[in-house]
């Protein structure tokens, strides 16, 4: 192989792994990028012209989030909300935004054992919020990127892109949305759910059901505890792993079922709607396709339904 050939070898763009991919969805994928870069460096490679890969970015050193390339972010401030779960807050240069759309998430890099990992994270502050953005972050024992996780403090820079997805949402389009959330798949909820709160126009009722193992699982209990107080807002927690709500706070008991989201309190919950909901689900894959299960047997069709 003559020098100029492994000179062009050396810069061809490397296929990503699967690690690389969050699974998300993402518009640009990661593959997609990879796609993008090989055809730049197969037409400058035609033209053995070299300047042509300048364009090329992996990671950015402008402030602005992107979904093609890395942008790093610091780590301003860290809170352990239960044992295996963080708030992360990210700062924003000036009083910039991430302008997201609701319930869209945006994608981490990180590098464990020298493997590249990227996984899909909605952040949890408004998508108009001045100065910062919020993340919250669940812990697994086995978890490659919570490997990486774990090892984060305060003033850390970490790289991120997006924003992909999330939920087009119009004030006062749907009578009522239902939320079903399990565990950190609260958090595309809550931009939403604000958004409404803080919009006097938008009438629009909002049930949220948060899925938990047990009460001292619940994330942002006084941020939740606040929306409820809204006239337009209900929040009801099932807790699979406790058996009695006798030892839970009074204000609790009321709207706490134990047990697990099953087809008949679906029924009740559905019931119990002041109108006709649109659903959002979020949780793992199982979650969600039981919820779609107990949905369908509760009548609400796959076009009432968005799946984050």
């Amino acid at each position: 192989m003559s020098g100029n050939e492994h000179d062009w070898l050396a810069l061809k763009p490397q296929e990503p792994s699967p690690s690389q991919c969050c699974g998300s969805g993402c518009k640009p994928c990661i593959y997609d990028v990879y796609e993008k870069e090989l055809a730049q460096w197969e037409r400058a490679k035609a033209k053995q012209d070299k300047s042509l890969l300048m364009e090329k970015k992996e990671q950015s050193n402008n402030s602005e989030l992107n979904p093609d390339t890395f942008t790093a972010f610091n780590i301003s401030s860290v809170e352990q909300l239960t044992e295996d779960t963080y708030q992360y807050k990210f700062e924003l240069p000036g009083n910039s935004s991430l302008r997201l759309s609701l319930g869209q998430h945006i994608v981490l890099r990180g590098v464990v054992n020298g493997l590249e990992v990227q996984r899909a994270y909605t952040p949890i502050s408004r998508g108009n919020a001045e100065g910062y953005f919020e993340v919250l972050m669940k812990c697994y024992e086995a978890g490659l990127m919570s490997q990486y996780i774990k090892t984060w403090k305060k003033g850390d820079m970490v790289f991120w892109r997006g924003p992909f997805g999330g939920f087009p949402y119009q004030p006062n389009k749907h009578g009522e949305l239902l939320m079903l959330a399990s565990g950190t798949g609260l958090a595309p909820m809550l931009p939403i759910l604000q958004s409404i709160t803080d919009d006097e126009e938008d009438e629009t009722f909002v049930t949220l059901v948060g899925c938990f193992r047990t009460f001292d699982k619940i994330y942002l209990k006084p941020l939740l505890q606040d929306l409820a107080r809204y006239w337009n807002v209900r929040i009801f927690y099932v807790l699979s792993q406790e058996t009695s709500l006798e030892k839970l706070p009074w204000s609790y008991q009321e709207n706490t079922y134990t047990g697990r989201l099953n087809e008949d309190l679906m029924k009740t919950v559905i019931n119990s709607c002041r109108r006709r909901p649109f659903v959002l689900i979020c949780g793992s894959s199982a979650f969600n396709e039981d919820m779609r299960r107990y949905l369908k047997a509760a009548g609400i069709e796959e076009n009432s339904c968005f799946v984050f």
